[in-house]
């Protein structure tokens, strides 16, 4: 029996890409390990959003160099969105040249053949600049899939993204936007549904763009009004949202149908219109507090969380007091914080007016204090309540699941719980997750 090991970095797109993957592996007859010196096949596969996970693929893999001169067998691999990038490519074939197998994002299909041909000696390079495919159609259709949990899964809905935002390298790695049949989601979601499965996440780039490829009448909102009817499907979420393609229609469907989660990602980016601006973002300051109050509106007990970019080209103290500003009269439920970090081939990364980085880290801290100060204040309201869980897994502390607002809850129970529906009471309120009781 061979063995694979497998790293995966960067986003929901990534790790579901990586669920495929193991699906095929294991078609070949391969098993999954954690002990590097154990596989007959590494592969990482990369995420190119920030500079800090590719210094840790180069990191990483050159230090693979002396496992490869053990064990000369071994086949070292890199995927994902590192590779799609010409100059990264480069790089990888210049400074690593004891990997062996080397694709993209688009060919994940390719795998069985690109691994024999890397197996027999050779030194596998394929990039796809784009997948190859009619409208509503995708190489990734039909392929095994091993899911990291059997409680809920990631469904791919829409892929790549068409937005350019000045600072995002995502629409040369993933290529453009490009919808699944509704048909292709729901037998998928069904199928899970069968399985036994009680949640899915909906994925996309930009879910909000679901349909606009395939014709009058497919919209997100639709897509989510058919998978609703599913029987056996306890809950439906999806990621990522952007403000700009919002519509009411959307807002409504999550409003009218149960088992739509109460919890919104909506990244924002900054608070300043200048920035939003520079960032093309396409919204302003003022469209996306509108948003929001049209969201809670309809929804009132939404959780809103956020991206937020700090340090971005031309950033001054007043633009970065806007973004404070906003983060104050949200009140995110949570938020992932970044520093800019510039990314070749990137408009932003032309920007002359470049924010130094001792300016950078002092913000990030400054927004980090704030938005953690909100969080806790959520999760200290939530103290004494009772609240639906879907029970995930077991830990070393007991069970753990997510409330219906995305919340991580922790809390004594069976082991047959797993897969269920838990109503559990909220003892104890941290700023990153809850502890409870089961109420019986």
């Amino acid at each position: 029996m061979k063995r694979y090991y497998l790293k995966t970095m960067g986003c929901q797109m990534n790790e579901h890409d990586s669920e495929v993957i193991a699906g095929i592996l294991a078609s070949l007859g391969y098993e999954p390990t954690d002990e590097l010196h154990e596989a007959d096949f590494i592969l990482y596969n990369t995420c190119s959003v920030r500079e800090n996970p590719e210094r840790k693929v180069y990191g990483h893999i050159a230090a693979f160099r002396r496992l490869k001169e053990a064990k000369p067998e071994l086949v070292i691999g890199i995927c994902g969105c590192m590779p799609q990038q010409r100059d990264e490519l480069e790089n990888i074939l210049e400074k690593l040249p004891h990997v062996d197998l080397i694709f993209g994002t688009h060919n994940i299909h390719r795998l069985p053949e690109l691994l024999e041909r890397a197996q027999s000696g050779e030194r596998v390079v394929e990039v796809w600049d784009e997948a190859e495919v009619s409208p509503g159609e995708d190489h990734r259709d039909g392929l095994p899939v091993i899911r990291k949990h059997n409680v809920k899964a990631f469904v791919n809905v829409i892929y790549g993204c068409t937005n350019f935002c000045s600072y995002c390298i995502v629409p040369y790695t993933r290529g453009r936007e490009h919808s699944r049949l509704p048909e292709m989601v729901v037998q998928e979601v069904q199928e899970l549904a069968r399985a036994g499965f009680k949640e899915v996440t909906l994925l996309g780039q930009n879910v909000n763009a679901y349909g606009k490829d395939l014709g009058a009448g497919i919209t997100f909102s639709t897509l989510l009004r058919e998978l609703h009817s599913i029987d056996g499907l306890e809950r439906i979420r999806f990621t990522t949202s952007h403000p700009r393609d919002m519509g009411e229609d959307l807002i409504r469907a999550m409003a009218e149908l149960p088992k739509v989660c109460e919890h919104l990602h909506l990244p924002v980016q900054a608070g300043s219109n200048r920035i939003l601006r520079r960032m093309n973002r396409g919204y302003t300051r003022e469209y996306y507090l509108q948003l929001v109050e049209k969201v809670r509106s309809a929804v009132p007990d939404i959780s809103l969380t956020t991206d937020l970019i700090v340090g971005f080209p031309g950033e001054t103290d007043e633009d970065f007091a806007d973004t404070l500003g906003l983060v104050e009269a949200v009140r995110f439920d949570s938020a992932f914080t970044f520093i800019y970090s510039p990314r070749k081939g990137t408009p932003a990364a032309k920007m002359a007016d470049q924010v130094p980085e001792e300016v950078k880290k002092e913000r990030i801290y400054r927004l980090i204090d704030l938005q953690n100060q909100i969080s806790a204040e959520h999760m200290q309201k939530l103290q004494g309540q009772e609240l639906e869980v879907l029970v995930e897994d077991i830990s070393s502390s007991g069970l753990v699941g997510r409330t219906r607002s995305n919340r991580q809850v922790h809390f004594a129970g069976e082991s047959s719980l797993i897969g269920q529906l838990a109503k559990v009471r909220i003892v104890e309120a941290s700023t990153f997750s809850l502890k409870g009781e089961l109420v019986k």
